[in-house]
This record gives C-alpha cells, structure tokens and sequence, in this order.
C-alpha cells in the first residue's frame, strides 16, 4: 500500500569513501589496486514502509528506513532516516510536520492495517478513503476489544 511517484531514486550502494586522500574509485579502474574491496560501500538496505507517498524525483541514499505512514516531498534527498506518518521534504530532507497527533500515530500503527486480510481492509476501504479519522479509530478500537484474550 505504499505510492512510488515516477522518478523516484533509490541508490542502494556506490558511495564513494570520504576517509580516504581521494573519492574517486581507483579500485573500480585500476589494475593494480583491484584487490582493495569495500571502495565503494553501501550504508545498508533502503526500508520503506507501508502506506507511504514518496512523491516524484526523490532521491533516497542506502540505509535509510522511511517509517509506515510517511510522505516524502517531490525532489527530496533522502540521507536519513524518515519517523512514520511524518511528512518531509527538501535538500537534505528535513521535517516538516506530523501527519497526525502522537497518539492517532500510535494507534494507527499498533493496527497496522496493512496487514489486515484484503477482505478486511476492502470491507473498510471507504473510511480509509475519507478523513474520517474518528470513525476509523472507532473501527480500530472495537476490533482490538473484540481479538479474544488468551487464557491463563
């Protein structure tokens, strides 16, 4: 349930090293140094959560995590980790407001509705498409009070 705009980067390797007396990638080019690995490390996997926007031309760099919930601005340069349902924007990419109060954050994501069989999420469609955020709360709250306890 996550939206990728057209443009969209993800770059999941290809830094270059800034701790050595050159960036450029001599390994890659010469001979005589092809032996030296890690010339050009990555930062790790790019996570992206559900219910995302990461809208047009943004570009996102390797190890950074965009939390469920999240809009990521057109043209953004994504260098660090993004907090779920908040949105940012810009070179570097900064916050620029949360989606949501802390604790409607909260609830939406212990629900995880992602994760709801397709059913499910189809039989509430219409409150998704909505800004009805009290009656989704509602929704979610009756569900949880109706998931059984386990027995002692």
């Amino acid at each position: 349930y996550t939206s990728i705009a057209e443009g969209v980067k993800i770059l999941l390797g290809g830094e270059h090293r800034t701790d050595w007396i050159t960036t450029y990638p001599f390994p890659a080019m010469v001979e005589q140094v092809s032996d030296i690995q890690d010339y050009a490390p990555s930062k790790g996997d790019v996570v992206i959560g559900s219910d995302c926007w990461i809208c047009a031309n943004a570009v996102i760099v390797s190890g950074v995590t965009i939390g469920h919930g999240a809009i990521v601005g057109a043209g953004a340069m994504v260098v660090r980790d993004v907090a779920p349902y908040s949105v940012v924007g810009g070179n570097p990419c900064k916050f620029i407001r949360w989606r949501f109060e802390e604790d409607v954050r909260d609830l939406l994501l212990r629900a995880a509705w992602w994760d709801w069989p397709m059913e499910e999420v189809k039989s509430v469609a219409r409150t998704l498409c909505s800004s009805d955020m009290d009656a989704f709360l509602a929704y979610i709250r009756q569900r949880q009070a109706s998931v059984k306890q386990p027995a002692n």
